[in-house]
């Protein structure tokens, strides 16, 4: 029998529920009523079986201080081993409140004050945030856009701005947010090996790891190569994949033992201890028995991405899609409207009433870009779309 909760096509009213999304719009300086596809949380109820499980814990009724035993990590391992052929350690997982906290918690173990820390903008703003914040300083590899309309590493810089920096830090974003790139074992191993060459830790965030389209497969960094696994902390969380961003539970491994009392001592001093009892009984469900739900939304979003594609092609043709390879985040370039950064903004949010993440604040390669979250009803989608092509008509007269 079919999950009670795979109706994807239904829209499940969120305002009035303290919703950032919804709720928050005007506190943060957007209007009323405007449509909102920008944070990365989807607009689907999660799967029945984790509803049932928090129940469950909910009519117990006491929520102490929790911590998860073994069938937790079976049920961790156990999805890390069947969807990524991953083989983890119970000593290896350290968990964490969220993976922004773990990226802090490790730009403060890795790193010292005043060091350049490597990322690859365009990129999930938080890594900067926590760059800068804890007194590093950001040093880009700026990802290239070629003419395939992919993004591609330049490796030649990779290198050079390792070594002219003496970079002890590089944050991976992989599967990439916002660009979508799912990098190949080719790559990943040549930015592995230059790491290794310089010393380098990488922490890769791996959030989206279970979003990969088509016949690509998501590459564990850490499972590359012996060397890779014994630099590296490998971030990853349910919160995406099952929509469960709220409760606040990553699953961070750490083989390297010298790593992982460093990334501890750093959690200890925040003041950090236990997750939170919800949280943990969600992840655990979401992992032992999440899998059609899982599946069904996969198949979902990816008719999402299609939709999208087909309607700029169609409707929309002075923009240009990148075409996700991983993640539910949609880039779309719009330089193709020849307007400013301040007009284009104008354009998005007061005439086409949309809430995107502009692509500015991904660093200054986003400019001109716009970063859609898709992982909504198809319905919701289309309306979006239609507001986006209205504005554009009314603003230009290109239809």
């Amino acid at each position: 029998m079919r999950e009670e909760n795979i109706q994807f096509d239904k829209v499940t009213e969120r305002k009035n529920t303290d919703c950032l999304k919804y709720d928050f719009a005007v506190r943060r300086g957007m209007p009323e009523g405007v449509l909102p596809l920008w944070v990365a949380d989807m607009d689907f109820m999660t799967s029945k079986k984790i509803l049932d499980a928090i129940e469950a814990r909910v009519r117990h009724g006491i929520f102490g201080y929790t911590e998860s035993g073994e069938e937790y990590f079976e049920a961790v391992s156990g999805w890390m081993k069947k969807r990524h052929g991953w083989e983890v350690q119970h000593d290896w997982l350290v968990k964490t409140p969220g993976i922004v906290f773990a990226l802090a918690m490790a730009v403060k173990a890795y790193s010292n004050a005043g060091d350049g820390v490597l990322i690859q903008r365009p990129v999930y703003y938080p890594f900067t945030e926590v760059i800068e914040d804890n007194g590093r300083k950001v040093v880009s590899n700026d990802l290239v856009l070629s003419e395939d309309g992919k993004y591609h590493i330049d490796f030649e810089d990779f290198e050079r701005k390792i070594a002219e920096n003496r970079i002890p830090l590089f944050i991976l974003c992989s599967p990439h947010n916002p660009v979508g790139r799912v990098w190949t074992k080719e790559e990943l191993m040549r930015m592995g090996e230059i790491c290794e060459k310089y010393n380098v830790t990488v922490v890769s965030d791996e959030i989206h790891e279970d979003f990969v389209f088509g016949d690509r497969k998501h590459c564990v960094f850490a499972d590359l190569k012996k060397e890779f696994s014994e630099m590296s902390i490998t971030c990853t969380s349910p919160g995406k994949t099952f929509n469960l961003a709220g409760l606040q539970v990553s699953n961070i491994f750490i083989p390297n033992p010298r790593l992982r009392v460093q990334f501890k001592r750093q959690i200890a001093a925040a003041g950090y201890s236990q997750l939170n009892t919800i949280g943990l009984t969600a992840c655990e469900a979401a992992y032992r028995y999440g899998d059609e739900w899982y599946e069904a939304m996969m198949e979902y979003v990816a008719g999402n991405i299609d939709f999208m594609g087909d309607y700029i092609k169609t409707e929309l043709p002075m923009l240009r899609m990148t075409e996700p390879e991983g993640t539910y985040l949609v880039w779309v370039d719009f330089r193709g409207l020849g307007l400013p950064e301040e007009k284009l903004e104008e354009l998005i949010v007061k005439k086409a009433n949309l809430w995107l993440d502009s692509g500015a604040i991904f660093g200054k390669t986003g400019a001109g870009f716009q970063r859609f979250n898709v992982a909504c009803p198809r319905s919701i989608l289309k309306q979006a779309l239609e507001q986006l092509k209205a504005a554009i008509r009314e603003s230009n007269n290109q239809f």
